[in-house]
């Protein structure tokens, strides 16, 4: 199964960081193949973890594929949990956790794990969405400096 990890040393804080990643009805200004982000429903547990049902479309040329997801968002762990419900993935998970690191800067680290229930599919976008997603953590970057400012 395909899986990808990277950590990136970043120059805004945790919480900016969380709040970026959290903000899922933005991903298609930024993020790349998102073209279509939605939360349909949102609950916050007695931990004051919020959970999140998400319609997600991603899609190159005259490729699209809609999915749902089961996205935890624990604030005070600093971590991102986003399962597959539904859709043309077997396995589609992403962690996103944030550390604090000197100067106010974090170490955002994401981890993703995917497999197309479709081989045809797997073999028409499976190259394409893993370089998908070595540019969404770059992508995260950017949009953070755009938001937040370029830190010296």
């Amino acid at each position: 199964m395909p899986s990808f990890h990277v950590a990136r040393h970043v120059r805004h804080s945790t919480s900016q960081m969380f709040d970026l990643v959290a903000d899922i009805d933005r991903y298609p200004e930024f993020v790349p193949l998102c073209v279509g982000a939605h939360v349909l429903r949102k609950s916050t547990d007695a931990m004051g973890v919020d959970h999140l049902l998400v319609d997600m479309e991603v899609g190159h040329l005259a490729i699209r594929q809609q999915f749902t997801t089961r996205d935890t968002l624990d604030r005070k762990r600093m971590k991102i949990h986003i399962e597959h419900v539904d859709g043309p993935f077997r396995v589609f998970e992403n962690i996103w956790t944030f550390h604090d690191e000197a100067d106010g800067r974090c170490r955002v680290d994401f981890t993703a794990e995917y497999e197309f229930r479709s081989a045809v599919l797997g073999a028409l976008m499976g190259s394409m969405f893993d370089i998908a997603l070595r540019k969404i953590s770059a992508a995260f970057e950017a949009r953070a400096d755009a938001i937040y400012g370029r830190p010296a």
